[in-house]
């Protein structure tokens, strides 16, 4: 049996774009576009303009060659993939595999970004994405949670191979290497959870290195630098390395590759509607329908029980003192008792101004924060399911997750691009259709539009 990385590279180079179901291909384009709105919105942030920097640092003297999307100098492919990749993920606000909480897009669109070029049509580039996207989806469904247990976000271990893939591929690379590529991005793998300790920035970085490393990768490989085509189930491969024993049977390939092209679990990415932890959303949106329901009073709540799954504990509910009182914005957007007091307590909706410390300081969320506790049940394993039940003097309410992936999601994605562009207006509208519509227009076009709302931003910018 080829290995996985073999498997996948001559699947990659054969598969074309009218070749994915069309549901899979309206939804990847659709969390396409969402990326490229994380971007704008990450775009004037403190961590945003941390990595452009380094990016244009990095690529002075050298020979730039990829745009970064709103702007700025030039910079070579690697560290425009490093910028746009941390771009997407740094409001924690990208999408999601439940399976795994692997972030795909984080990787996928600055990879895609940094290879466009040597692609042939907006449909190579796409068929690519389709590819790394689902490379990530079956590595993830293999792993399931496992490597957050053991303190790695699998974002930071998988994506490596994923954006090598979406690389090596738009390079017209030849099977062997392409799993070559694949087998060097295996050892830029990484990516740990230490961040929860301290609200740090280090889970940022993590999609930005992974398509970093993919773009690195492909061209070692390029030039004759041979890397092993066992990375994935080698007895010194990701899954052995990472994750042990923990995994049944991490030895067969089988599993990753069967029914490549008939069964696609990259369809099962859900998009974030929330800039937080995704485990937190059911309890965001069970919060808000109980407080809209039976207009409850924040000050009369005196407890907040949340039953949760055990894999959530360590995420989002303990250090328990940790995540009533959060010291940083990240540490927030990880805290369960903060989302559930942000959505009952405030008329507006959770975006991303809400985990902020000018809104998670105030005494009356701190106060409410402070009433929520957690219960963990085992019987809770797939998803993010959940429980929410809150308690006043004279009523006790609970509610239950609405279930399901949302099977409309575009208008609320749309109203989340528009926030990210800083308002409605032409050249938001363009980004949009360029971005919805990628198979249509291309990436230059995408480039030009974001220039172009770039511009908007600052109109006396040339």
């Amino acid at each position: 049996m080829n290995p996985v990385a073999l498997g996948f590279a001559g699947w990659a180079s054969r598969l074309r774009w009218d070749a994915v179901p069309a549901p899979v291909r309206d939804r990847l384009t659709l969390r396409l576009a969402d990326g490229v709105g994380l971007v704008a919105a990450a775009w004037d942030t403190p961590p945003g303009r941390v990595v452009r920097d380094l990016a244009a640092r990095m690529s002075a003297g050298g020979d730039p060659a990829t745009p970064l999307l709103f702007g700025g100098p030039p910079v070579t492919p690697a560290w425009a993939a490093l910028a746009h990749g941390t771009l997407v993920h740094a409001l924690d606000y990208d999408d999601t595999f439940p399976a795994s909480v692997v972030h795909p897009t984080s990787v996928l669109l600055p990879a895609a970004l940094a290879a466009a070029d040597a692609a042939g049509t907006a449909d190579d580039v796409l068929a690519a994405v389709a590819a790394g996207d689902e490379l990530l989806a079956r590595l993830g469904a293999a792993a399931g949670r496992d490597l957050h247990a053991r303190g790695f976000q699998a974002t930071g271990v998988f994506g490596p191979l994923a954006a090598a893939l979406v690389v090596s591929t738009l390079h017209r690379r030849n099977p062997a290497t392409v799993a070559a590529a694949l087998g060097l991005a295996g050892s830029m793998s990484g990516g740990l959870l230490e961040f929860l300790s301290d609200g740090t920035w280090s889970k940022r970085l993590h999609p930005g290195w992974a398509a970093h490393g993919g773009v690195v990768a492909d061209a070692l490989a390029a030039g004759g630098f041979p890397g092993p085509a066992t990375v994935v189930e080698g007895r010194h491969g990701l899954f052995a390395s990472f994750l042990g024993a923990d995994l049944a049977d991490p030895a067969d390939p089988g599993g990753v590759t069967a029914g490549l092209g008939e069964t696609w679990r990259s369809a099962e990415a859900e998009i974030k509607l929330y800039p937080c932890a995704h485990v937190l959303h059911p309890f965001i949106a069970m919060a808000r329908r109980l407080r809209a329901t039976h207009r409850l009073p924040p000050a009369g709540i005196t407890e907040v029980v949340c039953t949760v799954a055990p894999w959530h504990v360590p995420i989002v509910c303990e250090p328990a003192a940790e995540k009533r009182a959060p010291v940083t914005e990240y540490q927030a957007r990880t805290s369960l008792p903060v989302a559930v007091a942000l959505a009952l307590l405030d008329d507006a909706d959770v975006g991303v101004a809400s985990f902020e410390p000018a809104s998670t300081d105030r005494p009356e969320l701190r106060r409410l924060a402070g009433r929520v506790r957690y219960v963990a049940d085992s019987r809770l394993s797939e998803g993010f399911a959940g429980r929410l039940t809150v308690r006043t003097a004279d009523r006790e309410l609970t509610a239950e997750p609405a279930g399901g992936t949302d099977p409309h999601p575009e208008p609320r994605v749309r109203d989340k691009f528009t926030a990210a562009a800083r308002g409605d207006g032409p050249a938001t509208a363009a980004l949009w259709d360029a971005a919805r519509h990628l198979d249509r227009h291309g990436v230059a076009h995408l480039r030009r539009t974001a220039a172009d709302l770039a511009r908007s931003w600052h109109p006396a910018t040339p």
